[in-house]
C-alpha cells in the first residue's frame, strides 16, 4: 500500500526528464507535480500500489515480484498519468492556470486519498479528475455518471467465544461454529429483506476460522471476516448498525459472546465515490470531444466497488472519477480486476494520456465549451 519505494523514485526520475516540479512526500510514497501556474487550479489523479496477488497473466512484463501484481492496473494509470503530463509540459505556455498531477499511494486499503487531503496536498485546487481502467466496458469507451458512482466499503472481522468441548457431548458447551453459522446466514438478512429493492448493500463474508484441526473437537472460539459495502453514507450507517445488533444478538442467543473489529487502523473505510454533476457533465464534454459521442456513456451503472478518490470529493472538490474501457477479447484482455489472470490491452494507453491532458487544458482554458458539449449527455 505504502511501501511504494521504488515506484515512487521511478515517477520522481520521469518527472525530473520532463523538467516538471514536483513535492514529495505526501502520504508517506505519494507525489504531487505541478505545471502551468496560477490559482486557477485543477487535479489529475492516478493511484500506484498493487496487490498480494502471484500473477498469473502471460504477458511479456508480468511482475518479477513474487507474490505481487498490478493486477488493478495502477501501472496503467501511473503510465497515463506521465504520458498527460508529457503532453501538458509541451503546452505549459497556452495553460491558463496550474495542473496538479498526483501519484498516490495506498488506494488497495489504506486510504492513501484520505492522507493526502489531510497533509494539504490538494490545497487550492478547484477541480479534480481520475479514471480507472475497465475489463468490463468495450476497449477505448468512457463511462460515468452524476452521484454515487461506487460504493463506500468497510471491512469487519468478528470474533464468536463459546465454551468448547468433546464434539461427541456438544451440550456441555457452547458451540462457536454453530452460533457463527447462523449470524452469517442472518446478516444476508440486512441486505435481502432490509435493503429497499431499488437500494443497492453488499455483506459478504470472505473468511472463516474455527479449530485447530481435530476433529473431534468442538472449539473455544469461530471468527470470520468480509466487507460492507452502500452506495450512500446513510446506507453504510445503518448497515453497520444493524450487522453489528445482529452479531450480538445471534451470538447471545447461543449463549455465546460476540467482538467486532472494523479494522479502522490497517483498512480504513471508504466512502462511497460521488460524482459532482457539473464535473460530470464538463467530462463528458471533454470525452465526447476526444473520442466521439458513440464512446462516452454519461449514464453508466454504479458498481459495489470502492475507490478512495473519494475522499477528494468528500473533502469539498468538484470531482468526477470516470472509467476507460480496456476490452479486447482477441487479446484475451476480459479477466475482472483483481484476478491473477488480469491483463491490460496496452493501446489504450495514449487515449488515456490524452485524456488526462485534454481534461486539464479543457477546465483551464475552454471550460464553459466543454461543458455545453456534454449537456446532452445527462
Amino acid at each position: 500500500m505504502y511501501d511504494l519505494d521504488n515506484t515512487s523514485s521511478f515517477i520522481r526520475s520521469r518527472l525530473d526528464e520532463l523538467n516538471i516540479p514536483y513535492k514529495y512526500p505526501y502520504a508517506k510514497t505519494g507525489i504531487v507535480a505541478t505545471i502551468g501556474k496560477g490559482s486557477n487550479v485543477v487535479g489529475l489523479r492516478s493511484d500506484m500500489d498493487a496487490l498480494p496477488i502471484e500473477e498469473h497473466s502471460d504477458v511479456p512484463f508480468r511482475s518479477k515480484l513474487k507474490g505481487k501484481m498490478h493486477a488493478c492496473g495502477h501501472d496503467a494509470h501511473m503510465t497515463m498519468l506521465l504520458g498527460g503530463a508529457k503532453l501538458l509540459k509541451q503546452h505549459e505556455d497556452e495553460l491558463q492556470g496550474t495542473v496538479k498531477l498526483f501519484f498516490q499511494p495506498a488506494e488497495e486499503g489504506g486510504a492513501g486519498g484520505d492522507r493526502m487531503v489531510k497533509e494539504g496536498a490538494t490545497k487550492g485546487v478547484k477541480a479534480m479528475f481520475g479514471q480507472h481502467v475497465w475489463p468490463t466496458l468495450a476497449l477505448g469507451h468512457i463511462g460515468s455518471r452524476p452521484g454515487a458512482f461506487l460504493a463506500g466499503a468497510q471491512e469487519f472481522h468478528v470474533v464468536i467465544k463459546g465454551k468448547g468441548m468433546h464434539a461427541a457431548m456438544p451440550h456441555l458447551g457452547r458451540d462457536p461454529i454453530a452460533a457463527a453459522a447462523h449470524i452469517i446466514s442472518a446478516l444476508q438478512l440486512l441486505v435481502s429483506r432490509e435493503t429497499p429493492p431499488v437500494g443497492s448493500a453488499v455483506i459478504s463474508v470472505t473468511m472463516i476460522h474455527a479449530g485447530e484441526g481435530a476433529y473431534n473437537v468442538v472449539p473455544d472460539t469461530a471468527s470470520f471476516g468480509g466487507t460492507i459495502r452502500s452506495l450512500s453514507l446513510e446506507g453504510m450507517k445503518v448497515l453497520k448498525k444493524r450487522f453489528a445488533e445482529v452479531v450480538e444478538h445471534q451470538a447471545a442467543a447461543l449463549e455465546c459472546t460476540s467482538s467486532i473489529d472494523w479494522m479502522d487502523k490497517d483498512s480504513p473505510a471508504y466512502p462511497p465515490t460521488i460524482n459532482d454533476p457539473e464535473a460530470v457533465k464538463f467530462a463528458m464534454g471533454v470525452s465526447k470531444k476526444l473520442l466521439g459521442s458513440d464512446k462516452v456513456n454519461a449514464d453508466h451503472e454504479p458498481t459495489m466497488g470502492g475507490e478512495d478518490f473519494a475522499f477528494y470529493g468528500l473533502s469539498g472538490i468538484p470531482s468526477t472519477f470516470m472509467f476507460l474501457g480496456t476490452q479486447n477479447e482477441k487479446i484475451g484482455a476480459v479477466h475482472s480486476l483483481h484476478s491473477p489472470r488480469f491483463k491490460l490491452d496496452e493501446s489504450i494507453l495514449p487515449t488515456g494520456a490524452a485524456l488526462h491532458a485534454a481534461l486539464a487544458f479543457e477546465y483551464l482554458n475552454n471550460r464553459d465549451s466543454a461543458k455545453k458539449a456534454g449537456s446532452d449527455e445527462l
